[in-house]
């Protein structure tokens, strides 16, 4: 039973998490043009809680693995380092197109005057998260916790994210799936790992004790090798 209650609270953060960011989500194509202020900054709100849900499900994962497997707890360490900066980019981001309503007179489309986040929320982003999926994929797998769905997935997820880092090359039209701040970029493409956290969110929960999966330290096809 040991970890349980972390493993609830993993498990709970990270759905909880997910839950918001697909209600977050679709604000973003509601509006033809400049959206009214109340969406922005609603969206902007709402991801100020998804982000800290967040940070809950990285910091709870990280714990985790040094239970199951200190040896691992320097490869959590890489995918909560990585977590934690993208949340703190993307809460610059938010500064950003959060001032450029604020301040302006007239309904304005902060994904497109909010120039500095350009980066932030693309770019920048997608590499981010790659270097989290891969870190906690493998971590979660080589300490056990999950069984090798959780790190092929992870890997797939993190090559997507990496395939649109170039996107910052293809101007700044939001209408552009591949642009550095267009709708696949910014919105669809970053919220794939979401999916990914619900699903390892799903099976914490889901866990009863900490099992040694195939190919883990400790089990039986492992010390085949």
């Amino acid at each position: 039973m040991q970890g349980l209650p972390l493993r609830r609270f993993t498990g709970t953060t990270g759905v909880a998490f997910t839950v918001l960011q697909v209600i977050e989500v679709p604000l973003y194509f509601i509006h033809d043009g400049a959206p009214p202020d109340s969406n922005v900054l609603t969206r902007i709100m709402l991801s100020l809680v998804v982000l800290v849900l967040f940070l809950g499900f990285v910091t709870g994962l990280r714990e985790l693995v040094r239970l199951a497997a200190p040896a691992f707890g320097w490869v959590a360490d890489l995918a909560y380092g990585g977590a934690l900066v993208y949340i703190a980019v993307t809460f610059v981001a938010h500064s950003l197109q959060a001032g450029e309503v604020i301040a302006a007179e007239e309904p304005v489309d902060p994904t497109i005057t909010a120039e500095g986040s350009y980066l932030l929320y693309g770019s920048i982003g997608r590499i981010l998260i790659a270097v989290f999926l891969v870190a906690a994929g493998y971590a979660v797998v080589r300490s056990g916790l999950l069984s090798l769905w959780a790190a092929r997935s992870a890997y797939a997820i993190a090559l997507i994210n990496l395939a649109f880092v170039p996107s910052l090359y293809f101007g700044n039209d939001t209408g552009h799936f591949f642009s550095a701040n267009g709708w696949g970029t910014t919105a669809t493409i970053a919220s794939l790992y979401a999916y990914w956290v619900l699903a390892v969110g799903i099976a914490l929960l889901r866990q009863r004790n900490t099992r040694h999966y195939a190919g883990q330290p400790g089990s039986a096809s492992e010390n085949r090798r």
